[in-house]
């Protein structure tokens, strides 16, 4: 078997890759809010810092328990949504900073979207980035559902917005192991090398798929991830 550290190291260029591989496509459609992803980062951040400090005292198999069924419910919730819900209100941080912004419509055209419950938004990801350093998983999809549900954007703008923060995110832990060492070329290019290839493709697709159908798409993932964080708080 490979070293776990070395296994982490390359899971975390992966991560880089995936971010990588989709950015260069979701920015030149506009589907990534770059000033929103930077604002929403310092809950994240904050949250994983706290999280580390806590990881000492906090049992981690109860948590996987209630992070697998709040998933459950999310994707339920999700799946019993009608359409794409387009807000058209912004939050008074949302005016002051810039965020709100434009995504294309799959044929031709821009959508404007508004932003709201900014601060909502912050705090769910630093409960994001608590759960991220307690479990030791990646926070996307709690960030997609962050900004789908409680903020209000689009289901391709909160996949690309969230694609951007992980690779930020996971540039510095990766930059870490870097550092010390842990990073094999022979173990994480061959793994980087297929992702890139593939997020770039997927990215294109998101594109030009229904909104509609990308979100019966997440509602799968996160079905299959909430049956596996239950079977590990089971265990």
């Amino acid at each position: 078997g490979i070293d776990i550290r070395y296994a982490i190291a390359a899971s975390l260029i992966s991560i880089v890759a995936t971010s990588s591989g989709a950015a260069a496509s979701y920015l030149r459609d506009s589907l990534t809010n770059l000033r929103l992803g930077v604002l929403l980062e310092i809950g994240t951040v904050t949250g994983a810092i706290v999280g580390f400090l806590l990881a000492t005292y906090i049992k981690a198999r109860f948590l996987f328990l209630l992070f697998g069924v709040f998933l459950l419910f999310s994707a339920i919730m999700m799946l019993r949504s009608r359409g794409e819900h387009i807000s058209t209100k912004n939050h008074p941080w949302a005016d002051k900073l810039n965020l709100d912004s434009v995504f294309p419509d799959g044929i031709g055209g821009k959508i404007a979207y508004k932003i709201e419950n900014v601060p909502v938004g912050l705090f769910l990801m630093f409960i994001a980035g608590i759960l991220s350093a307690l479990l030791g998983i990646g926070s996307g999809i709690l960030k997609v559902l962050a900004m789908d549900g409680a903020m209000k954007l689009p289901i391709k703008v909160s996949s690309a917005t969230s694609n951007f923060m992980i690779g930020v995110t996971a540039s510095a832990s990766a930059g870490a192991y870097f550092l010390k060492g842990d990073v094999r070329p022979e173990i994480a290019a061959p793994v980087s090398v297929g992702i890139i290839i593939g997020s770039y493709f997927g990215a294109k697709l998101m594109v030009k798929l229904p909104a509609q159908l990308i979100r019966k798409i997440f509602v799968v993932v996160l079905a299959i991830v909430s049956i596996q964080m239950i079977m590990k708080g089971l265990k």
